[in-house]
């Protein structure tokens, strides 16, 4: 049988006080076993080809999603906003996506700046009802600037995190970044995908499509999610 795919309902917001209101895309496909709170990173909104194909691919795995955008995104510019107006849009974003489609357990994060804003906000308070952080791209470091103080933060999350990260990624270091991960113990894990670069790309010479890694991605996150308690 043919699974009709998920429209996403378009919903809004208020970021913060300061910010105003921002858009949403949530998308609940009947079977839905759990609801990612799905950040987009620096340099592209929610609406991003990799974004919505993300969003599909777990659709078609009983996984909702809460797509949204920062305030910088939503008026279509291109500095991102202060960390603390960061911060406050995905608390917001957490408690809107928990209204738009109660009963499911939640999960958070998103891609690059995304996940690790939502990791900086979980570890200074939990966000409410989340059990779970999933980071496709954590960017531990600049390009060309290896560094771990990035992860620094990590050690005060109290929930479950989920990394999915390329064997290329120029913002991922995997030599520094394993080692983090391993000293997070059994709350965190890492899955790598071989050849893949920051946005999940992978050559010819690899063997494999970038349909076939993002269908990889939606399966891990698909299988780990509702397992969190």
């Amino acid at each position: 049988m043919t699974r009709v795919a998920t429209a996403a309902v378009e919903l809004r917001f208020t970021a913060s006080r300061s910010a105003g209101e921002v858009s949403a895309l949530l998308a609940r496909p009947e079977d839905a076993r759990a609801l990612y709170v799905l950040a987009h990173g620096a340099g592209a909104g929610m609406r991003h080809p990799f974004m919505g194909a993300i969003a599909t691919r777990l659709a078609a795995r009983g996984v909702a999603t809460f797509r949204y955008q920062f305030p910088y995104a939503e008026r279509g510019g291109k500095r991102i906003d202060p960390q603390p107006i960061l911060l406050a849009t995905i608390r917001a974003a957490v408690a809107a996506a928990a209204e738009a489609a109660p009963g499911l357990p939640v999960i958070a994060g998103g891609k690059s700046m995304g996940g690790r804003m939502t990791s900086l906000a979980a570890a200074a308070e939990p966000l409410a009802g989340v059990r779970g952080l999933a980071f496709l791209g954590f960017p531990l470091h600049p390009a060309g600037r290896p560094g771990t103080e990035r992860a620094e933060h990590l050690a005060r999350v109290t929930v479950p995190m989920l990394f999915l990260q390329g064997t290329r990624d120029a913002l991922a270091d995997l030599a520094l970044l394993r080692p983090i991960v391993a000293g997070l113990g059994p709350r965190a894990r890492t899955v790598e995908f071989e050849d893949a670069d920051h946005g999940f790309h992978v050559p010819k010479r690899s063997g494999r499509t970038d349909d076939e890694v993002l269908d990889a991605l939606a399966g891990e996150i698909a299988e780990w999610a509702p397992r969190l308690s």
